[in-house]
């Protein structure tokens, strides 16, 4: 990967830049409820409208085609434009269930619901994670019977965040009920309005109902939504979890900068009752400067990890090192900051744009279980890219 900006690269930085000034919307995302979905599809909307849609995705469905240093000059200006953030109820469709398709869909599939995903007129949701299994995806119950051209899906999956949004899902069930782990599973597109479907929102620590459980009461999908084949969603989950977990949260990779050199002129400005700055305290300087180095080992980590996939054309297991560092920087950061600000941190009702720095730690908890807890990274790591010993 070539580190050295070509004249190219700095024509489309600074067109990225350029066009985010002028577009980036004045007013904060709502919080909570439909209006925050409709926010979304409206600024993915205006990034379609423009051609900004799909920085990763290959042209000949639609997106960019961009260059992996591309995609992080792009990610970089997001980042220092404010400009909406690119993990809400648009996510999943743009960041796995669309790069899904592209590799697993059948040509009906792509022609179908890429375009809708790439313009903001389709949300998807999640529905992986089961109760009583977690992150343990090889344990799930769900159960789907063949019954002519369709699939009857009966069981629950919770924790599947923006299901009251969504208008797909990426639904994983088991459809051999004598296998185990991951045979016998399949991965099939669930339309969220087809009838058996009842969700139940869950309240958070942080005042939303983003997350939800799901209950399927003999919901019958069509054999024509199967992604990959009857019996092998193991190796499709693969790929979509290699997507989340790579480059899915390449913003948040790289928004950790940004977020620390915030953090850093926040302590040139907060003081403490003695009348002295933060960013006078030893202790407090030594944690920012551990956390700056943090987020730019991150970002070159990053860098290569673009690279890798440039070559291989898919993200490969080091995914699950990038979140699990990221987490635990960005939990740290948050963590730093509360001790600044003191009891102003405790200050939180709810809304993440009066109270970003409260919201971003609360976040970093959910953040360490979503996507695959802290411990299952830690067992990827071991078993895909160590090849140590399976722990079972």
């Amino acid at each position: 990967m070539d580190l050295q900006y070509s004249e190219q690269d700095r024509e489309f930085r600074a067109k990225a830049r350029a066009w985010l000034s002028a577009n980036v919307p004045a007013e904060a995302r709502p919080a909570h409820g439909h209006a925050s979905a409709t926010f979304d599809r409206d600024w993915q909307r205006k990034l379609y409208d423009h051609g900004w849609a799909g920085v990763s995705w290959p042209k000949e469905f639609g997106g960019l085609g961009l260059s992996g240093l591309q995609q992080v000059l792009w990610y970089e200006e997001l980042a220092r434009a404010r400009a909406p953030h690119y993990i809400n109820t648009t996510y999943v469709a743009m960041m796995h269930a669309g790069p899904t398709l592209i590799a697993r869909g059948t040509d009906e599939q792509k022609a179908f619901h890429l375009p809708r995903i790439l313009s903001g007129e389709s949300l998807w949701c999640q529905g992986f994670s089961e109760p009583n299994a977690g992150s343990d995806l090889a344990s799930l119950k769900t159960r789907g019977v063949v019954d002519g051209d369709d699939i009857v899906v009966t069981g629950a999956k919770m924790w599947t965040t923006d299901a009251q949004h969504g208008d797909y899902q990426e639904l994983l069930i088991r459809t051999d009920p004598d296998s185990q782990r991951h045979k016998g599973l399949t991965w099939v597109i669930c339309d969220m309005k087809t009838p058996g479907i009842d969700i139940k929102p869950i309240r958070t620590m942080l005042g939303d109902e983003h997350i939800n459980t799901v209950f399927y009461d003999e919901v019958r999908i069509p054999i024509a939504n199967v992604v990959g084949e009857i019996g092998q969603g193991w190796s499709t989950a693969l790929a979509t979890l290699s997507f989340e977990r790579g480059l899915g949260f390449i913003g948040d990779q790289l928004e950790l900068y940004e977020r620390v050199g915030r953090a850093v002129d926040l302590a040139g400005k907060l003081r403490f009752d003695d009348g002295t700055l933060a960013i006078d305290d030893s202790a407090i300087a030594q944690k920012l400067a551990s956390l700056k180095s943090d987020a730019m080992a991150i970002r070159a980590m990053t860098l290569a990890d673009i690279a890798e996939t440039d070559r291989t054309g898919q993200p490969g297991p080091k995914g699950s090192m990038m979140k699990l560092l990221v987490t635990n920087t960005h939990k740290a950061l948050s963590e730093v900051v509360g001790e600044m600000m003191g009891w102003d941190f405790l200050e939180f009702n709810g809304d993440r744009s009066a109270h970003p720095w409260t919201y971003d730690f609360l976040w970093s908890w959910i953040f360490s279980i979503s996507g695959g807890t802290n411990e299952i990274q830690r067992e990827n790591i071991a078993d895909r890219v160590l090849s140590l010993p399976r722990a079972r």
